[in-house]
């Protein structure tokens, strides 16, 4: 009987551990779907699911493709499945989730292989790639630390996971987890991640890179390769025996490949990292203002950000252009630094100078971080007076030093900056902007931003007028002082130093820059015809109508002069300088487009005669150095320009395909060479224009001609020619009647 009883309890019991295990079953069953409802926290709906979002870079895309830079939270930016290479997918199979191409998302055999491992010491990870993905894109805060909450969060990938399978291909799962994942050092999804370590495109890298980048995934600090090499080799090597194991990689080709090095080309991705650095900081701020003033909005209505959205801003600049550019000016600015420094030896550049520095003092963040903690003026005076640890920029690299901030002020007032760009005066796309020396050291552009002013490189304007009023290029002037009267003041004189004794033609007191004679020019023309072509020509900033700017007295922008010498080189007509083509979504939509204004701002048979004049600054003038000295002997025209105490040096280049403008000085114009043989612009500005044009001339891709400026297809009536001229001797008179002087 007791037998029976025995049976009995044995039935019951199994009928209870049965109903128990049944019941935790539909328990657990139930709590999955009330997970699916949101119960325990809300999940993507299916809209983000269908459309999973995530912080993508966006591109700066320069002519040919390129990409120059980028703009982002998180180092992203997304590719297609076929370009990725493939052994960065078998890498990835290999080591994260074997049976991938198998499971719908969770991967219950491999699952409860792990519980048991864990169980017994051996700790391992369980989630699948999908899984993975899951938590990529759906969970802000990341991988929970605590074990109650990150059990529940487990709970929800899986969810998620089986939601993204049956809403993707494998393909683009993979291909997603892959645009998503952190490869640290700044980079975001396998495209950054092959540009920062590698310098190549995902398509492009081979077993060892595939590996080595897929390794980073068991920890991106512990197994680094630019922190930790050793521990990154290791689990390289390791990622390829997994790979042999699944079959993906050959014992043969592993022992080959495992004695190889990492092979970094390491660049760290930061958002100033790339050519172009102020031009990019500039175009932000311009896409911004686009969106902002045309309303492009995202189609739920909300604003787009750089920083997150992954657009694609194509832009007219020429990859190597740039690159020529900027090396153009590291290599003469710290030539030229010298020189300055040299010039001031034995000298006190400071002298008389205390507002000046007092005014640094007052901009630098130093001071300005001081007043936000509530110091008072003489603290904060004295701590510019106490001698501190101190980054400072130099030609040769950051220097960390001890000195008194009040002594890097001073530094930093007797440095030369610099600001060179480049359009093709036709299409008026800009080919190459460099806004400054350093952007990490100093943030203003002096391209677009800053205006400066112009000297000798404003007397072009003078003469276009005057060859359009009758003169010629070869009309005789005596070359000495001339009186011009000012409603309302003084009569205007204007200095001038090297002056050329005697009767001077036209042609040739442009070439060496002759202050009479162009103002003789503006005796007749008038101040208010020779503004109204600067601003025709595209200068934005004020031009008043007063004799004194046929010497450049007023300011302008790199990028306004650049624009208005474009219409020599361009037949008279002004073309917008332009440097947005078109701005995408991640999609490929098209947000914004733009095509540059053009409309006639000189006779054409005028432009042609200023190129002719502007060549013979080139030829015989002022910008002869850039033949003698430089070598560059194709058919150029040019202006050099100084202005007062040598404070600002210029040099406007032209040439049928490009027209380059570039200017120097010190950031306060207090501040200046010591004398005008160094500081002229034919020293301080002509220079970098030559090793920027030598290094286009000797790149056949460019496709630039050294052909010379095409004649007017109707001829020019206007004589040029010297050997040709005859005396105007009426054109004086009849001028001065017409306007009155």
């Amino acid at each position: 009987m007791s037998k029976d009883l025995t049976t009995a309890d044995i039935k019951r019991y199994n009928i209870t551990i049965w109903k128990i295990f049944i019941g935790a079953i539909v328990i657990f069953a139930l709590f999955i779907i009330s997970i699916g409802f949101g119960v325990f926290g809300t999940l993507p709906s299916f809209r983000d699911i269908e459309h999973p979002k995530s912080n993508q870079a966006t591109e700066i895309v320069a002519e040919g493709g390129k990409v120059i830079g980028t703009y982002f939270v998180q180092n992203r930016s997304n590719v297609t499945y076929p370009e990725i290479s493939k052994e960065v997918i078998n890498a990835l199979i290999s080591t994260e989730d074997t049976r991938f191409m198998e499971h719908s998302g969770i991967d219950f055999k491999r699952t409860f292989t792990i519980i048991f491992y864990n169980i017994i010491g051996k700790k391992q990870g369980a989630s699948t790639i999908t899984q993975q993905l899951a938590l990529n894109l759906f969970s802000e805060e990341g991988r929970q630390k605590n074990t109650f909450k990150r059990l529940m969060q487990k709970f929800q990938e899986w969810v998620i996971a089986v939601k993204l399978e049956r809403n993707y291909t494998k393909e683009e799962i993979i291909t997603m987890y892959l645009n998503t994942v952190d490869f640290g050092n700044q980079a975001y999804g396998i495209k950054s991640a092959a540009r920062v370590y590698f310098n190549t495109t995902p398509d492009k890298l081979n077993v060892t890179q595939a590996a080595t980048l897929v390794g980073l995934q068991k920890g991106i600090t512990r197994y680094s390769p630019t922190r930790n090499p050793e521990r990154s080799l290791a689990r390289r090597n390791t990622v390829m025996s997994m790979m042999v194991k699944a079959n993906l990689l050959s014992p043969e080709q592993y022992n080959i490949e495992k004695e190889k090095p990492l092979g970094l080309k390491f660049n760290a991705g930061k958002v100033s990292d790339g050519i172009a650095p102020y031009f990019r900081s500039v175009l932000k701020n311009e896409v911004k203002k686009i969106f902002k003033e045309r309303s492009i909005l995202k189609a739920d209505g909300t604003p787009y950000d750089l920083d997150r959205d992954g657009l694609r801003i194509i832009t007219t600049i020429n990859y190597d252009m740039q690159v020529y550019a900027e090396e153009a000016q590291k290599e003469y600015m710290k030539v030229l630094q010298a020189q300055f420094d040299k010039s001031w030896k034995g000298k006190n550049p400071f002298k008389g100078k205390d507002l000046q520095i007092d005014q640094g003092i007052r901009r630098s963040d130093r001071y300005k971080a001081l007043k936000a903690e509530g110091k008072t003026n003489e603290e904060i005076e004295k701590d510019f007076n106490t001698p501190t640890a101190l980054s400072i920029f130099t030609w040769k690299g950051d220097i960390d030093t001890v000195m008194k901030p009040i002594d890097s002020v001073k530094y930093y007032k007797m440095l030369l900056r610099n600001a060179m760009m480049v359009m093709d005066p036709q299409s008026g796309y800009i080919k190459a902007w460099v806004g400054g020396i350093n952007y990490e050291h100093f943030k203003y552009d002096q391209v677009k931003m800053g205006t400066r002013q112009v000297g000798s490189t404003a007397k072009p304007f003078t003469y276009a007028v005057a060859i359009d009023n009758g003169y010629s290029p070869c009309y005789t002037v005596m070359n000495e002082p001339v009186s011009i009267e000012v409603p309302g003041s003084k009569p205007w004189v204007p200095r001038s130093t090297g002056t050329i004794p005697g009767p001077i033609t036209l042609e040739k007191a442009l070439a060496f820059s002759q202050n009479y004679v162009t103002a003789f020019l503006m005796k007749q023309v008038g101040p208010t015809a020779v503004a109204t072509l600067a601003h025709k020509m595209g200068i934005t900033s004020d031009v008043p109508a007063y004799p004194s700017i046929a010497l450049g007295s007023f300011d302008a922008s790199v990028f306004d002069m650049v624009g208005a010498y474009s219409v020599f080189a361009n037949k008279g007509v002004w073309t917008e300088p332009t440097y947005i083509l078109r701005i995408e979504d991640k999609n490929g939509i098209v947000l914004y487009d733009k095509k540059p204004s053009v409309h006639p701002a000189l006779n054409e048979e005028v432009a042609y005669v200023m190129t002719r004049m502007l060549r013979g600054v080139v030829q015989n003038g002022t910008g002869s150095r850039l033949s003698w000295k430089y070598g560059v002997k194709a058919p150029i025209g040019g202006k050099t320009g100084t202005t007062q105490n040598n404070s600002d040096g210029w040099f406007m280049g032209i040439t049928p395909q490009l027209v380059a403008g570039v200017w120097t000085g010190c950031e306060d114009r207090a501040f200046h060479f010591a004398s005008t043989r160094e500081g002229e612009g034919a020293n301080t500005a002509l220079p970098i224009f030559a090793y920027f044009m030598k290094r286009v001339y000797a790149d056949p891709k460019l496709n630039i001609s050294q052909k010379d400026f095409e004649v007017p297809k109707n001829g020019v009536s206007i004589v040029y020619d010297c050997n040709q001229y005859q005396p105007q001797e009426t054109i004086t008179t009849e001028l001065d009647e017409k306007l009155g002087f």
